[in-house]
């Protein structure tokens, strides 16, 4: 079958509750069934169907042409994975954990953000890093970092995150069909996330905020884990009687300037939402590139509600770190607000 075949292999069904990591498997599957370009692997992805079990059933179904266990090796598996996609294949590969993938990030940016450009055009890498990332699992250091801003700040990298079932299958299978390199940011908190999917599924393009909640005082950004966050202030919020927006961002990169910028001027007041550190974390760059486009729009500045400016901590103290609809709400309250 060729990439121009229907989605996957999959006919519709009636809606069934689905994990966004079963919803992530069945994107694989239905993109391995629909292309034998693509193909599939990283570390214990094979006969362990990944440590999420996001792969799980895949080598049997496939073989262990289409889908292996690699060498625990970062910058080997992105550094064959670039090799493979100027040749044909449509690599989807694995980091395991966000920390792992830092020893491939010379190859990542100097090879797979470059080659299109270096190349004028002539040799695209039609591959995609999936990048297990952000806390809340109590997992241990180099488990839970939020390297997004790494790579949202690279050129020549697509950097996306969903935040439930539906985009996680929808998106995953438009990374995959991309002629450029997508990094495929996954959330671990949502992986255990249930929605009732009718496969397949199509949700908005890959590179378009949504706007998940409609509201009148506020503007709450956010993607990814951060999204639940800031659903959960907006319900909070109603009995301090305001009325809050929440968009969920989708791409970081890039960023869709029309989607939140039409909800900034709507609100005129912003906060955006992530479990990085905040200093030089991609709220910082959400905030400038807001305000030099909506500046005339703003009735306050924009707030960023972030990780602290720390290693990530322990298990017994992650609860501590992260953004909650307290402290969002606790933001809010900074404003000078009109009587």
């Amino acid at each position: 079958m060729t990439a121009t075949a229907t989605a996957g292999a999959r006919a519709e069904a009636s809606p069934t509750e689905l994990t966004m990591a079963g919803a992530l498997g069945a994107a694989l599957r239905d993109a391995m069934a629909a292309d034998d370009r693509v193909v599939v692997y990283g570390e214990d992805v094979g006969p362990l169907g990944g440590v999420f079990r996001v792969t799980d059933g895949l080598q049997a179904q496939f073989g262990e042409d289409r889908i292996w266990d690699s060498p625990l090796a970062e910058s080997g598996i992105i550094g064959t994975a670039v090799g493979m996609a100027m040749y044909g294949l449509r690599p989807v590969v694995e980091m395991q954990f966000d920390a792992f993938s830092y020893p491939a990030f010379e190859q990542m940016v100097s090879h797979v953000a470059k080659m299109r450009n270096r190349t004028k055009g002539r040799v695209t890498l039609p591959m995609v890093v999936r990048i297990p990332c952000a806390g809340a699992i109590g997992g241990v250091e180099h488990h839970s970092d939020s390297s997004e801003s790494y790579w949202a700040s690279t050129p020549g990298l697509t950097v996306v995150m969903p935040s439930n079932p539906a985009d996680a299958y929808s998106m995953l299978r438009e990374a995959i069909d991309s002629d450029d390199p997508v990094v495929f940011m996954e959330p671990k908190s949502r992986y255990w996330a249930r929605a009732p999917l009718a496969l397949p599924v199509t949700t908005a393009p890959m590179d378009r905020a949504v706007v998940v909640r409609e509201g009148n005082d506020v503007t709450l950004l956010a993607y990814g884990p951060t999204v639940r966050t800031a659903l959960e202030a907006a319900d909070a919020a109603i009995d301090e009687g305001l009325s809050i927006e929440v968009v969920d961002l989708r791409s970081l990169s890039p960023f869709d300037d029309e989607t939140v910028g039409a909800s900034v001027r709507k609100t005129s007041r912003a906060a955006v939402i992530h479990e990085a550190a905040q200093f030089g974390g991609y709220g910082a760059e959400v905030a400038a590139r807001v305000t030099e486009r909506n500046f005339h729009h703003l009735a306050a500045p924009i707030l960023r509600i972030a990780g602290f400016d720390i290693p990530y901590p322990s298990p017994k103290l992650e609860e501590h770190h992260l953004p909650t609809a307290d402290r969002v709400l606790a933001a809010l309250d900074t404003w000078e607000w009109d009587a």
